[in-house]
Formats: structure tokens, C-alpha cells, sequence
């Protein structure tokens, strides 16, 4: 099961969420040890993924760029993100309608 903490000092939600990098399209591929799984085209080069994963989320969960926020993991597969603005059933949903 997804693990999602609230903030509700900044109104935000932090997850985890596990990579893949350099995949054929853009895309949630369900949930793997309480992570959200996602394949993004980008490679692991330079900071690209990382700017991929951003503009992705922030797409799917139409909120600006500027409310997605990589808090550790820069370098990882393994990464936990904060998304100021979202609620936890938004998250969930996710795995919902990307199935």
C-alpha cells in the first residue's frame, strides 16, 4: 500500500516514489514496497530525470511545477517527494486511473 504523509503545516503530502528512467513512454506503473512507481523517458543524466519526475507530477496532478519538490533521493531510483497543494486521495487516485 502506498505510504502518504500529510503536512499540515504546508499543506502538502510526501510520498515515496521509485523511478525508472529511460522507459518507452512517460507513465505510473503502480505501487512497488509503498512507493509510487513511474517510468520516465529521460535518462538518469545530469538532472534530467529528476526535472522529468517534477514536470510529470505536476502535470498529472495539474498543479505548477513550483508545488512539486524532490526532498531526498536526487541521486537514487528511491526518491520521496513533497507536493504542496495536493491531498493524499489525489495520490491514491493516481494508481486508480493510471491501472
Amino acid at each position: 500500500m502506498l505510504r502518504i504523509e500529510r503536512n499540515l503545516d504546508t499543506g502538502s503530502v510526501i510520498f515515496a516514489v521509485r523511478v525508472q528512467p529511460r522507459a518507452s513512454k512517460n507513465e505510473i506503473a503502480g505501487e512497488l514496497d509503498g512507493a509510487l512507481k513511474i517510468r520516465l523517458q529521460a535518462p538518469a543524466l545530469e538532472d534530467r530525470a529528476n526535472q522529468a519526475l517534477v514536470e510529470f507530477l505536476a502535470h498529472v496532478l495539474r498543479t505548477p511545477k513550483s508545488a512539486v519538490r524532490l526532498l531526498s533521493g536526487e541521486r537514487s531510483r528511491n526518491k520521496r517527494v513533497e507536493v504542496r497543494g495536493a491531498t493524499a486521495r489525489e495520490i491514491e487516485l493516481l494508481l486508480i486511473e493510471e491501472s
